[in-house]
């Protein structure tokens, strides 16, 4: 049962009878915030490409992850709807949109989480790789928005959230792709914070440092390395952390969806461990 149901249908962020929209959600961030927020009685809708990608070469989320995450969040008392699908492609996002907002009546939240990462100095990348990166990080977050931007104006209220990285924000050496992708979505979100404000509708820029998730495990497995050597690697935080945990990124995820951030749209919102600060 969520914590909605038990203290009557409120709860400290009131967000108990939405619904979010979460890609990437098989594991990892995407994983940890559909939990996070179902706990608060919001309603979720899944997606996942669910299977190999040629590149960057690691494990993907799965179908079985898919099935799995959506019997844990029925056992905690709210809808869950999983997708197969891939952000590249129009069709199947379009179809998955339609088919939560005819579900659940709205789409309150979305959670742009579905990312990739690689290693590759700039002229050493193939045309493959950059596009790939691209393609998943940025495009990918913009076909998925413009299906659900209608949604929220109809109800004139929502809540994107787009998962950026300290990458996002500063430039990071063999990862020229990857920032490129993620200083994108920083672009979009302020963009769009413009034109979605008249509507009540807020956008922010999550900026989180390296996350102790299986595309950190993926990477150090590409890279011949541990997860912990990628990690302090690309990250450098202040803190005596190699990485935050998915949990931490939730976490924000689930305040930045509340009314307790209302006041905030256009920015970004960093969880950082101090990286930023050196």
């Amino acid at each position: 049962m969520s914590n909605a149901a038990v203290t009557g249908g409120r709860t400290a962020f009131d967000l108990a009878g939405q619904a979010a929209l979460i890609t990437g959600a098989a594991h990892g961030q995407g994983r940890a915030s559909a939990l996070a927020l179902a706990r608060e009685g919001v309603r979720i809708a899944a997606l996942d490409v669910a299977e190999p990608l040629a590149y960057p070469g690691y494990p993907m989320g799965s179908s079985d992850e898919l099935t799995t995450l959506a019997q844990e969040c029925r056992a905690l008392g709210v809808d869950c709807l999983t997708f197969a699908a891939d952000v590249r492609d129009d069709v199947a996002v379009s179809a998955a949109v339609h088919a939560a907002a005819e579900r659940f009546g709205r789409i309150d939240i979305l959670f742009n989480n579905a990312g990739i990462c690689g290693y590759g100095l700039a002229h050493e990348l193939t045309e493959d790789a950059w596009d790939t990166m691209l393609d998943i990080n940025l495009k990918g977050a913009w076909l998925v928005a413009r299906r659900v931007i209608p949604i929220m104006i109809e109800h004139r209220r929502g809540v994107i959230i787009n998962n950026s990285s300290v990458a996002g924000l500063r430039g990071m050496g063999r990862l020229s792709h990857y920032a490129a992708s993620k200083w994108g979505l920083v672009g979009l979100t302020k963009s769009w914070a413009i034109e979605l404000a008249p509507y009540n509708i807020r956008v922010i820029a999550l900026c989180p440092t390296g996350v102790n998730t299986p595309m950190n495990d993926g990477l150090a497995m590409l890279e011949g390395k541990t997860p912990r050597e990628i990690a302090e690697r690309s990250a450098g935080n202040l803190l005596p952390l190699p990485w935050i945990e998915p949990e931490d990124v939730a976490g924000a995820v689930v305040f930045l969806a509340s009314h307790h951030a209302r006041s905030m749209t256009g920015s970004e919102f960093v969880l950082d461990a101090g990286l930023l600060t050196r």
